[in-house]
């Protein structure tokens, strides 16, 4: 049974068509994550700064923004396997290298990515097991802070100098 239908039963057509539909899945994920991510961060700081109970909703918050991230690595891993820009930059590494762009996707987004996701990880975890409110609001503050961070400067922008792409990609 097929769920999509494509134009062609060429096997080229089918991976171009799962490499679109990965990479506008992708960039409409970012969204959720970074709209996740900052929601958390502003419940996170509030309850920090005036000393509030952590809720349910703060601890189910924290729960959903680290699966999101995950959800995101796993769409950006499976986008990394099949990318044919990853792929030149392999097939002629010494020279990819010294292209920006192919670097950039290549070696830098991919690893600063990793860590990001890896700091949120471990900020969630760390903030569940923090033994009163005051801590764990700290502990998601400064960790998915730091996430943020990283993440911010590793999203190709459309106006990044470093290299772009367009802020919303179809389906």
């Amino acid at each position: 049974m097929q769920f999509f239908y494509l134009p062609s039963t060429n096997t080229f057509a089918k991976k171009r068509f799962m490499y679109q539909f990965l990479l506008a899945s992708h960039s409409f994920v970012r969204w959720l994550v970074l709209i996740s991510l900052l929601f958390a961060l502003f419940r996170a700081y509030r309850g920090w700064l005036n000393k509030l109970a952590f809720s349910q909703f703060d601890n189910s918050l924290r729960h959903i923004t680290a699966t999101i991230a995950h959800f995101q690595l796993i769409l950006g891993l499976w986008l990394y396997f099949i990318s044919p820009i990853i792929s030149y930059f392999y097939s002629n590494f010494s020279t990819a290298v010294h292209q920006r762009e192919m670097r950039f996707f290549g070696m830098e987004h991919i690893t600063v990515m990793l860590v990001a996701i890896v700091v949120i990880t471990i900020g969630s975890a760390k903030a569940k097991r923090k033994p009163d409110d005051t801590a764990k609001f700290k502990t998601m503050a400064i960790w998915f802070s730091i996430g943020l961070f990283l993440i911010l400067t590793s999203i190709p922008w459309e106006f990044s100098p470093l290299t772009s792409r367009p802020s919303f990609r179809s389906f």
